[in-house]
């Protein structure tokens, strides 16, 4: 029967909210809440995640959205995001409700902007299903707002506070009232000591997995040693601290059998303490080191002797360590998977060589600063490391074109390649990687200015699943390789070619017509592009939601506005401001971001 809504006549409620939970985007699920009040109603229910800002007037809005949406289980607050008012001004209605409107509104101006302690009861009582609480710079919630949660929220098993001015008492308050707590994250937390974290140890020592300490000057060994003591499921730790030394690390590598994540910053920890994890912590799958000074092999080689199914490394401007400790690992840890090495001066060729003749299950290798490695390194992890999918180079100034060939041609399942001020690496490299690597979807090189155009006609004939293309600052591309990119990478999503000054309309007409799925483009400084090439760009390019384009003296006001009228998911533009016109900007203010250029 014509007009008659079978839809909501034969669905039960149960089945049309099982359909808005497999809705794969936020966009779609508001566009069905639209549809009538009985799918508002049923969408509002099957909302579990809610993410608002903390400024504004955000103790009245979480008092709003709690009524509405009653099964929310991940509460994110961030104080550094605007909050948006939780009333419509858009609704019309009478002057009298009108006036009442203005009237409440200037009244909430001297309110406080911040999220309160009574924002933080109205997150008590209305989501009483929570089980993940992110409070980020909430700087005036206290112990009491704190203590609130707890004794409401019961289900609670993740709570990350950053920022946030909570003290003992009410870290106190979450031990013991929240017995299912299993992430906990403290990152300046200037208020905290020994005292609340030493008791939510104790209040949730069978459930705790994961615990992080950042920036927390009150917090010492002491707390870890509690959390050694009763914490034995603990799996993730993260340290950033001056003031824990060996002795509490010792404690968790003694208490916590199975940690599997282990991430220190610590700069009183010594080899003693790294010693201790090696031989203690035998199921560590992940170790990141940052800035250690007073550590050396010694720490490394208990991890390859003790750490057997060790999966990833970091190590990070750790300068006493040499090829010896790298060389421990590589033979001791045959289940290494990644490896990312961070300004390690010490470290050269030889260690490299090692990984790659023994860690065969090697599937990402970054190498940041590394001036001691060379071609021969990378030769031999193409060699051993076959499964290899990701590659980052930066600022590596001894790497060239015969490490990259050797790559492309061991290491054929390579999918990301990203290479940065690598002034030795040029055309014939990446032309290997075009001729070997078919299944490439992310390539950036970024400011090497030996690759020229016949690298990109390489990429083009060869790497058709290519999503994510940025060659930056590589001055000798041009419009031939860019258009090799755009008639042979159709699946290209993202477009970097920022400070190309030999590039032009013609190329930007080809990524138009090659290019559908496009959706950000970088043009900034490009001093060919002109209006011309902006509409052939976004006549084909109907999902583009973000151009870049400062500092392009052919690009004015009219190429500006023909962006934002032709393309309808455009999210930002960033443009000088004497470049957008008053209709333009009263047409999508919203989504255009300025570059001061009037200094």
């Amino acid at each position: 029967m014509r007009g008659h809504d079978w839809i909501n006549s034969m669905l039960p409620d149960e089945l049309i909210l099982e359909i808005f939970r497999n809705l794969d985007s936020k966009t779609s699920r508001d566009a069905c809440a639209l549809v009538c009040r009985r799918w508002l109603t049923l969408e509002r229910l099957s909302r579990d995640t809610i993410r608002i800002g903390g400024s504004g007037s955000p103790d009245s809005l979480v008092n709003l959205i709690a009524s509405r949406f009653v099964n929310v289980t991940n509460l994110y607050i961030d104080e550094r995001l605007s909050g948006a008012h939780p009333f419509d001004s858009g609704r019309r209605g009478s002057v009298r409700q009108s006036t009442w409107l203005r009237l409440r509104l200037m009244a909430e101006r001297f309110e406080s902007y911040c999220l309160s302690d009574a924002g933080l009861a109205a997150v008590a009582d209305g989501f009483t299903k929570l089980e993940k609480l992110t409070l980020i710079w909430c700087s005036n919630a206290t112990n009491a707002g704190l203590t609130f949660v707890a004794q409401k929220c019961r289900s609670l098993k993740c709570l990350d506070l950053q920022g946030c001015y909570v003290g003992d008492q009410g870290l106190g308050a979450i031990g013991e009232c929240c017995k299912q707590l299993e992430v906990l994250n403290l990152r300046f937390c200037e208020g905290l000591t020994d005292t609340g974290l030493v008791d939510l140890a104790i209040g949730c020592e069978k459930t705790l997995k994961s615990l992080g300490v950042a920036a927390c000057a009150k917090i010492t060994d002491v707390s870890l040693e509690a959390v050694g003591s009763h914490c034995r499921n603990l799996e993730t730790l993260s340290l950033d601290s001056e003031y824990i030394n060996n002795k509490g690390v010792i404690a968790v590598a003694k208490g916590c059998p199975l940690l599997k994540n282990l991430n220190l910053q610590c700069i009183m920890v010594t080899d003693e303490a790294l010693t201790a994890v090696g031989r203690l912590c035998v199921l560590l799958e992940s170790l990141a080191l940052h800035s250690f000074q007073r550590f050396s092999d010694k720490s490394l080689c208990a991890i390859g002797k003790g750490c057997k199914k060790l999966k990833s490394l970091m190590l990070s401007d750790c300068y006493f360590l040499s090829d010896k400790g790298l060389e421990a690992v590589a033979a001791g840890c045959p289940e290494l998977s990644r490896l990312e090495i961070n300004g390690c001066h010490n470290i050269s060729t030889y260690g490299l060589e090692s990984i790659g003749r023994s860690s065969m299950h090697l599937r990402e290798l970054a190498l940041l600063y590394c001036q001691k490695v060379g071609d021969e390194a990378l030769s031999e992890v193409g060699k051993g490391c076959k499964y290899l999918q990701a590659l980052h180079l930066v600022d590596c100034s001894v790497i060239g074109d015969d490490a990259i060939c050797s790559i492309a041609i061991g290491c054929k399942n390579l999918k990301k390649l990203h290479i940065r001020r690598c002034y030795e690496v040029g055309s014939k490299g990446i032309i290997a990687i075009g001729d070997n690597c078919k299944y490439l979807t992310d390539l950036s090189i970024r400011f090497c200015d030996r690759v020229g155009d016949e690298a990109l006609v390489a990429i083009g004939n060869g790497c058709p699943l290519l999503r994510h293309l940025n060659v930056s600052g590589c001055h000798q591309i041009g419009d031939t390789g860019i258009t090799a990119i755009a008639r042979g990478c159709p699946q290209l999503t993202y477009l970097d070619v920022s400070v190309l000054q030999n590039l032009r309309d013609m190329a930007l007409a080809e990524v138009g017509e090659g290019c559908p799925l496009l959706k950000d483009i970088v043009l900034s400084h490009c001093r060919e592009i002109t209006d011309v090439g902006l509409a052939h760009l976004v006549k084909r390019c109907k999902w583009l939601e973000s151009c870049y384009m400062v500092y392009c003296p052919g690009v004015t006001a009219a190429g500006v506005a023909t962006v934002i009228s032709t393309c309808v998911n455009i999210k930002k533009v960033l443009i000088e401001k004497s470049k957008v016109s008053a209709r333009t900007r009263r047409r999508a203010g919203s989504v255009i971001s300025y570059l001061c250029v009037d200094l």
